[in-house]
């Protein structure tokens, strides 16, 4: 069996991110969860110019020597209005945001200052530079602020809008397309006849694609018969970068999955080992004009879908993307639980934080069992044949890392 390692290593060397060439310009304000193509860079200073951080007064240290000191007020200056220069002996009324006037060299807070008769008094000693936000201390003209690669989080978009870009290059989305395979599956509000079930995994397949920002092809439920397979392959080729399916990579004489990719391809049949999981088809499916989409075949227990997905097909979703962050952050935590009994792949038991500060072991482990995937906030990564005793550290994933 390969490693999880070894595996990504195959499925990463053999899928090619996007030309830079069909890299797409959208409004900053739709980039959201998009792969930056190129560095985003600062045309101007942030802040612009120096300006107070506080509501209070803008005066020269020199003029308050000591607390209780009184000083005339020159001028109002609001955030967004020109300010003129500061007269000596005098205090300038600002407030947040607001340019400081050439010739204060330190802003004293409202709290620390009272009116008098049209003055104010200064009721703390000031320090030079104190509440003054300095020109170009979060952003110098010329910083690459945001990375080609980098996946754009809301605050990401903040920072592009904050240096003026209206708009970014991004790659271009991953087009998947999604069906599944068997005939014992039916629709949610379809009648459940004996030896059915509700294809859950089209859901959370759909969902997981849609979550990493690709867009979705959706196929349905394929007949278990050869011809329809290969027909719905030669359709999921056209016009998408990647066929996701669950299911039918057995060797059973219902699954025709197997024989239909390499009818229309190529198609690798992997072991990996882990655990649920394991079982993962990797090739592809080619199309008239000679050129390919990619084809991963994933298990068709709902877990061992799920996990497979978030291992094998996120990465390669993301590296389409040209996107430089693959791996999900992972922290030590303390295990709440005991698994003496370990399986010799690597696992990936469902688990979520407690109150304690440590992790709670979902009591069902099985691959079919998709209520832990949804009980659960994440999963330990626990090495093959390592049992865990109540008190370990372990390592953590969350689900939020994994999904995004």
């Amino acid at each position: 069996m390969l490693t999880l390692d070894q595996a990504l290593d195959r499925l990463l060397q053999a899928v090619r991110p996007h030309p830079a060439a069909e890299a797409e310009t959208v409004s900053t304000f739709d980039a959201l969860g998009r792969v930056l193509a190129e560095h985003v860079t600062s045309a101007l200073d942030v802040p612009p110019a120096d300006n107070t951080a506080m509501d209070g007064y803008a005066l020269r240290c020199a003029d308050v020597p000591v607390a209780g000191t009184v000083l005339p007020i020159s001028q109002r200056i609001p955030a967004g209005a020109a300010a003129a220069a500061l007269q000596a002996g005098t205090a300038a009324r600002i407030f947040t945001g607001a340019r400081i006037p050439a010739g204060a060299d330190a802003v004293v807070m409202q709290e620390q200052c009272e009116g008098v008769e049209g003055d104010v008094r200064i009721n703390a000693v000031p320090v030079p530079g104190q509440w003054i936000r300095r020109q170009g201390e979060d952003v110098r003209t010329g910083d690459a602020v945001l990375q080609a690669g980098s996946r754009l989080s809301p605050q990401a978009m903040g920072l592009a809008a904050s240096v003026g870009a209206a708009t970014l290059r991004v790659a271009r989305r991953p087009r998947v397309a999604l069906f599944s395979t068997g005939d014992e599956l039916v629709m949610p509000g379809e009648p459940l006849k004996p030896g059915a079930i509700y294809n859950s995994n089209r859901f959370t397949l759909r969902g997981l694609i849609q979550a990493l920002g690709c867009d979705c092809t959706d196929l349905g439920i394929v007949p278990d018969r050869l011809d329809a397979t290969r027909d719905a392959l030669r359709r999921a080729a056209q016009g998408n970068d990647l066929i996701v399916t669950s299911g039918g990579v057995s060797v059973g004489e219902e699954d025709h999955l197997k024989p239909a990719v390499q009818a229309e391809g190529r198609l690798d049949l992997w072991q990996i080992a882990i655990k649920p999981g394991k079982p993962l088809a990797f090739g592809e499916v080619r199309r008239p004009d000679a050129t390919a989409a990619w084809f991963i075949g994933l298990p068709g227990n709902p877990v061992s879908s799920f996990i497979t997905f978030v291992l094998a097909v996120r990465p390669v979703l993301l590296h389409l993307q040209g996107a430089t962050e693959l791996n999900p952050a992972s922290v030590t935590m303390r295990a709440d639980f005991d698994w003496p009994r370990p399986d010799r792949r690597q696992e990936f038991l469902r688990v979520r934080r407690n109150d304690a500060g440590g992790l709670d072991l979902f009591p069902n482990q099985s691959s079919g069992v998709l209520t832990s995937t949804v009980w659960g906030d994440g999963v330990v990564v626990n090495p093959p044949g390592q049992p865990i005793q109540r008190g370990d550290a372990v390592r953590f994933v969350a689900f939020s890392e994994l999904l995004r």
